[in-house]
């Protein structure tokens, strides 16, 4: 067996946990890790809801009016609740979860939220289903505005076909935004079919960079890193059966765009315009582009796509095209990143 199967994540998850103080690593992402309005979105989250999230994470992107987004790996439907309110009554959140446990919370405040959201009909459905097969529920081919997914991936024993699944309906254009646990190294064979390791979201952590094959695979070429932090390993049986890799929770942003592999220089110049929601003074596209309110800063051509052909394009101005080709493009002019072990070809 080379992966822990459906049924022992569905036990653990299901049967196993019954609220985030059972698990035994710092994956599960507290509430004060997030932006302040998000944290304010959740205070409108049922407590049975929030007691039972066992995210690493806060995959919340802004510029969420209106739109279509998936939520895999659902539970209790935390996050979808938070992108309830965020995509408002004219926008759809679609939940996908494997476990009928965690399906019924959320089904069961359902009802509860809507009405505290204030909306006339329901803006969120809950369906039952695997992420590795988003076909057998009916989703299409270029049909949703954003995909997220909260410390979910790891636990698909067939991850490649989970990205081809996500990539197959985002509409061009359309995000991928999700938080995870990554390691520094393959995860040996028998951590790989410990049922608390996998459950604790070790065993399946995807190797930096072996995702960074899977994602050129797929056809992938450029994602972007917004975040990263150690897990650290609290349970003693855990310390002695890990103990020697080194875990993150990692936050990636990737776009549905003809990306090229390396950043190239076309002489384009980007300006925010300041006019995102909750980002008035500045917006991390990543973890080393940070654009400043009116200030131009130089992109390589695959940033310059991330911000004028996806739903961030009426905040930009991106002046340029790419008809010029002045070699690659040297990203140490921004920010510098911190980590390089998981990262875009900036």
């Amino acid at each position: 067996m080379a992966f822990a199967t459906q049924d022992a994540v569905k036990e653990y998850y299901g049967q196993d946990l019954k609220s985030s103080a059972d698990l035994k690593t710092s994956a599960c992402c507290p509430a004060e890790a997030m932006p302040p309005h998000v944290r304010r979105l959740l205070a409108n989250v049922h407590e049975e809801v929030r007691n039972r999230f066992y995210g690493c994470g806060s995959p919340i992107p802004p510029v969420l009016k209106g739109a279509r987004v998936l939520d895999l790996g659902c539970g209790t439907g935390r996050d979808s609740f938070i992108l309830s309110q965020l995509v408002g009554a004219d926008g759809e959140v679609i939940g996908v979860d494997m476990t009928d446990e965690q399906l019924a919370v959320a089904r069961q405040h359902l009802g509860w939220h809507m009405d505290r959201f204030g909306y006339d009909r329901p803006n969120v459905r809950f369906e039952k289903g695997y992420i590795e097969d988003l076909a057998a529920l009916g989703l299409p081919d270029n049909s949703l505005d954003v995909v997220v997914s909260n410390c979910v991936i790891n636990l698909s024993a067939d991850k490649e076909a989970v990205f081809r699944e996500i990539f197959r309906v985002l509409k061009p254009g359309g995000e991928l935004y999700f938080s995870d646990i990554f390691a520094g190294r393959r995860i040996p064979q028998a951590l790989r079919e410990d049922k608390v390791v996998v459950g604790e979201c070790l065993g399946g952590a995807l190797y930096t960079e072996d995702f960074r094959r899977m994602m050129r695979k797929v056809g992938c070429l450029d994602y972007r890193v917004m975040s990263r932090a150690p897990v650290d390993l609290n349970d003693p049986e855990i310390i002695e059966k890990a103990g020697m890799i080194d875990f993150w929770s990692i936050t990636v942003r990737a776009f549905k765009l003809p990306l090229e592999d390396l950043c190239e220089n076309f002489g384009q110049v980007a300006w925010y315009k300041g006019t995102i929601e909750n980002h008035p003074h500045s917006f991390a596209l990543d973890d080393h582009h940070l654009f400043q309110t009116g200030l131009p800063m130089p992109v390589c051509g695959n940033t310059a796509m991330m911000l004028k052909d996806t739903r961030f394009a009426p905040h930009f101005r991106v002046d340029g095209d790419m008809s010029t080709h002045y070699g690659p493009f040297d990203c140490t002019t921004s920010a510098a990143t911190t980590e390089k072990d998981v990262g875009s070809c900036c």
